[in-house]
């Protein structure tokens, strides 16, 4: 179970990084003063990586919390 334990770990790192380049693109787009269709333009292109990342984090989690209990 130790592969399980790793193995969602490195999702969830992975997860973990997505979500921060999500932030860090919005963040960067917030200070280059678009204006209000533009920002909304960036904000959704990155809607649909931001849930991807975060699915991706929550399966992580979820095959630690397994492997965790199956060991």
């Amino acid at each position: 179970m130790d592969i399980l334990i790793w193995a969602g770990a490195a999702l969830s790192i992975a997860g973990l990084i997505g979500l921060m380049w999500c932030i860090i693109r919005v963040w960067k787009a917030r200070n280059a003063g678009l204006d209000n269709d533009a920002m909304r333009a960036v904000v959704q292109s990155v809607v649909p990586i931001n849930a991807a990342t975060l699915f991706l984090s929550v399966i992580g989690l979820m095959m630690v919390v397994i492997g965790i209990l199956l060991s």
